[in-house]
């Protein structure tokens, strides 16, 4: 029997926005599996955003959702937590969105491990506000703000997220629609800050300044250019090129932020 999504989606909100091949809707199913196979309490969960495609998705789903201002996804998500550190708050963005404008706040809520999932979908670009590129965007690609190409070195999401102290990382693409909802399913049961990164094509936006084909065809190079991280780990780095590992990359366990507060002012 097909799963029924209609539970947990708003009435009225559909069809999406989001352009025909885009990987958002992949994303979106998996998310809501990964919330059904858990069981939890729709009135329990708390789903942030700031602006941009990605940010569109807490519009769809019938839970406690926030879409806020740019970059301030987790921010808000911080609040949250902290007000109510019984609710299961759930931060989610693209990677301009959390590694840019909200860069700042992502490697913070990182450093301080509080119990927050974050969902970063990874494009490559800044889709809706016009294409420009942004810190995930490859060198050499083009994009509306570098229409000769892309002279920056290109951000690594799931190596900052452990640089900076997340406790569960990993990273998953839209090709992988099942092991990706097993890896949210990880990821919201970790005690601690844990990040999630999805790599996403966009046709619209990216694939077209830079000849990847058609949506199939993205997809078909997420299948191609990624590798499970137990292989990767026995592959040097001219073998991997410019190939990602997916999986869980990193966990560990550490003080939750939120615990560690109410220890030092007394409330625990």
């Amino acid at each position: 029997m097909a799963f029924d999504y209609s539970a947990y989606l708003r009435d009225g909100k559909i069809p999406h926005i989001w352009c025909p091949g885009c990987g958002y809707g992949i994303i979106l199913k998996s998310f809501i599996r990964a919330i059904d196979k858990l069981g939890w309490n729709k009135n329990e969960i708390v789903v942030t955003s700031g602006i941009g495609c990605a940010s569109r998705l807490p519009g769809y789903v019938d839970f406690n959702t926030l879409h806020t201002t740019h970059g301030r996804s987790l921010g808000f998500a911080t609040g949250v937590k902290l007000a109510n550190p019984n609710l299961k708050v759930i931060g989610l963005g693209g990677d301009g969105d959390m590694t840019a404008i909200g860069g700042n706040h992502f490697i913070h809520a990182c450093r301080r491990n509080i119990d927050i999932t974050c969902l970063v979908f990874n494009n490559y670009i800044y889709g809706m506000t016009g294409g420009q590129y942004s810190p995930t965007t490859p060198k050499n690609a083009k994009a509306t703000t570098v229409p000769y190409g892309n002279a920056d070195n290109q951000f690594d999401i799931s190596s900052l997220a452990i640089g900076a102290g997340a406790t569960f990382v990993a990273r998953t693409t839209t090709y992988h629609a099942v092991p990706m909802e097993k890896l949210i399913m990880q990821a919201l049961q970790h005690k601690g800050f844990s990040v999630v990164e999805i790599m996403a094509g966009c046709p619209t936006g990216y694939g077209r300044k830079n000849k990847q084909g058609s949506p199939a065809n993205m997809i078909q190079w997420q299948k191609d250019m990624s590798v499970p991280v137990a292989k990767a780990k026995d592959m040097t780095p001219e073998e991997m090129g410019d190939k990602f590992a997916v999986g869980v990359l990193h966990q560990e366990e550490k003080t939750e932020y939120v615990e560690a507060y109410d220890a030092q002012v007394g409330l625990s």
